[in-house]
């Protein structure tokens, strides 16, 4: 499969981002992974994903090697090592901290069409959240596709401790402003207490946003 390496930094930190081919990729691809047998099944549009997920996660870990996948699709990464890998679309990007504990989610997410944010912000945010979008001052499409990619972003590094999923309304942003998010907890999550704050940082690309916890 064709790719293209590149990075940009984050909050401090270096985001890998590869560019992909979906249309070059074949299942040979896969016998990089050593994974690949548990891909088998998968469409061809996941296995291209995912591989280009690997790829990006092999450019940030400093021994370059291939992360595992964890009985819920997690990557497993190496000991020391934290890390995140998010797709979308023809990009795949991963970040890595030198850090076995850490907390890292990483999320890329293309603009919501305006009336498509309108019509499907109750499964994302409740009024509280919309009142905090709204007194933002961005256009709500921006602000909704913010909130959906930073609560993605908090799942993803709190998934390692809490191994359970968690849905938008587990968490709920209280305050946006142009580099960073906050989200509080709406509800104890293994051991972390109902209202723990976190702050999640964002960066518009294009026509997409990338969230980074």
């Amino acid at each position: 499969m064709h790719t293209i390496h590149s990075t940009f930094s984050l909050a401090g930190h270096t985001v890998h981002r590869v560019t992909f081919d979906p249309t070059t990729f074949t299942d040979t691809d896969l016998l990089w992974l050593p994974h690949h047998a548990e891909l088998s099944n998968a469409g061809r549009k996941r296995k291209a994903e995912h591989l280009a997920g690997r790829i990006a996660a092999a450019h940030a870990l400093p021994d370059h090697t291939v992360s595992g996948i964890g009985p819920s699709g997690e990557p497993l990464w190496p000991d020391g090592v934290s890390g995140s890998i998010t797709h979308s679309g023809t990009q795949a990007m991963a970040v890595v901290v030198r850090a076995p504990d850490a907390l890292v989610g990483i999320d890329c997410e293309a603009i919501l069409p305006e009336r498509e944010a309108r019509e499907i912000q109750d499964g994302i945010i409740d009024s509280q959240e919309a009142m905090c979008l709204t007194r933002s001052d961005y256009p709500f499409a921006l602000g909704l596709t913010l909130a959906f990619s930073a609560k993605e972003s908090l799942f993803k590094a709190l998934f390692p401790r809490v191994k359970t999923y968690m849905g938008f309304d587990c968490a709920r942003i209280t305050r946006l402003n142009e580099k960073t998010l906050t989200l509080a907890l709406t509800r104890p999550q293994a051991e972390f207490k109902e209202n723990t704050l976190f702050t999640v940082h964002w960066l518009l690309d294009g026509n997409q946003v990338i969230t980074l916890l």
